[in-house]
């Protein structure tokens, strides 16, 4: 990627255009964040505060633990001055560094490790070497750890060098990853967006506020370093919009599990059968809040008001599945756990057109064909090459213009490889089906594809 500080770019307000503001929130709420550890890479001072101010100030106030590591001093931002030598530079940027994290609350959080600036591509191994230090000193498991660093395809030699090595490592040891863009914002297009997949972390006011001092205090790049050639503001006015959002925007890869084995559809029915043997409501469907309005909301994003043949993949004790009876001529629940089919065969007796089946899907998928099927909770309980099976299913069995209904907890599980973005990603990769509707909150979210009809023929 070629560019320059100097370019006009890409504006605000073609970004807020684009829908960025509602891109789905990061799911990990206040308390997940406490409970979890930090390490934040910078290449250059400012590379932090820019991407990922407002996030380590909300750290910060939560007491969550947080190790920031920066790469260089950032000697190189202003080659051609006439007034400051490297060297120099290099400590006035050292000391605004300082002075930022202190105004993010992680004044004594800082290890610089002094490398090049503009070199970072050659120094992978120390690289690597310094963040599995930064880990080190925040003992605890690996899946409960997030690396944050620049976005791997920023476009600057040195964030996609250190944004490359943090990935592999955060792919080599179990954690997850959070990678901030910075110059990406300059040169891109809402039209880049569609490479990965967003998500957004809300600002408060008290951390809005910490990120706007944290930036003054990088004043070498937001002011003049003199009114000589050679000593013009870096960061433009304009620039600096893209960091002003009440939100941060981030890459976000979950860790891949908890370490152990992870499960498959293979331990489902031990595994559910274990989980409703110690409760009759295992999720507390019938009280829950979220359970019930989570519900409505399922039952209110379906484009027909009834279908003829209806597929509940996952029901569980049936809470669900005698709401969806009312909209279904036909209807069959389905669940990998004896216990659980049962329960629902009790809550569900006398109910007109409703059949309850213990199966353990892809390999037991039922015969017959479905203008409705439901996968409610359940696709991150399948290894990734069970899921592809799974859609090749719902694709062989759903009838044109039939409705393909998901709905999915976001935040990780534990003991199983997927979560539940995910699903619906692979969802989409793998059919190719319009979306008809979604909805996306930090708990969940909500999808309705349409299988395409039949070709003329």
């Amino acid at each position: 990627m070629t560019f320059s500080h100097t370019d006009d770019g890409t504006s605000e307000a073609a970004w807020t255009r684009s829908g960025l503001a509602v891109a789905p929130e990061l799911p990990l709420d206040p308390a997940e964040l406490s409970g979890m550890r930090f390490v934040v890479l910078a290449a250059h001072p400012d590379d932090e505060t820019l991407g990922a101010g407002g996030l380590m100030a909300t750290l910060a106030a939560l007491g969550a633990g947080v190790e920031v590591v920066l790469c260089t001093a950032g000697e190189g931002s202003h080659p051609d001055s006439p007034s400051t030598t490297p060297e120099q530079l290099a400590a006035v940027r050292l000391a605004e560094f300082s002075a930022a994290l202190d105004a993010l609350g992680l004044a004594d959080r800082l290890t610089f490790i002094g490398l090049p600036d503009r070199g970072l591509a050659g120094h992978a191994e120390a690289v690597a070497g310094a963040i599995r230090d930064a880990v080190r000193r925040l003992p605890g498991r690996p899946d409960q750890l997030a690396i944050v660093a620049p976005y791997r395809a920023d476009g600057h030699g040195d964030h996609d060098a250190l944004g490359a090595a943090a990935a592999e490592v955060a792919r080599r040891d179990g954690h997850a990853l959070l990678e901030y863009p910075i110059w990406f914002w300059h040169w891109a297009t809402p039209g880049d967006l569609d490479r990965q997949q967003w998500v957004r972390f809300h600002l408060d006011e008290r951390a809005r506020r910490a990120k706007k001092r944290a930036m003054e205090e990088h004043a070498t790049q937001v002011q003049p370093l003199s009114p000589r050639p050679g000593d013009e503001t870096l960061l433009s006015a304009a620039f600096l919009e893209h960091f002003g959002r009440g939100y941060e925007v981030f890459a976000w890869t979950p860790a891949p599990g908890s370490p152990g084995p992870l499960h498959s559809s293979a331990d489902a029915e031990a595994v559910f059968d274990g989980v409703h043997d110690h409760s009759k409501d295992p999720w507390n469907y019938g009280r829950s809040w979220y359970e019930r309005r989570k519900r409505a909301l399922t039952l209110a994003a379906l484009p027909e008001e009834g279908y003829e043949r209806g597929l509940e993949v996952g029901c569980s004790i049936g809470t669900l599945t005698a709401e969806l009876a009312a909209r279904c001529n036909n209807l069959l629940a389905v669940d990998a756990s004896g216990t659980a089919v049962r329960r629902a065969e009790d809550l569900l007796a006398g109910t007109p057109g409703v059949r309850v089946e213990q199966r353990v899907l892809p390999g037991s998928w039922p015969g017959g064909t479905y203008d409705l099927v439901v996968v409610s909770e359940v696709g991150y309980y399948l290894a990734p090459a069970e899921l592809a099976r799974l859609w090749d299913r719902v694709e062989a069995s759903l009838e044109p213009g039939g409705t393909l209904l998901l709905c999915h907890w976001r935040h990780p599980i534990e003991g199983w490889e997927l979560d539940g973005d995910t699903v619906h990603t692979l969802a989409r990769q793998r059919l190719g089906w319009r979306t008809s509707g979604l909805y996306q909150e930090r708990d969940f979210v909500l999808e309705v594809l349409v299988a395409p009809d039949r070709e003329p023929g």
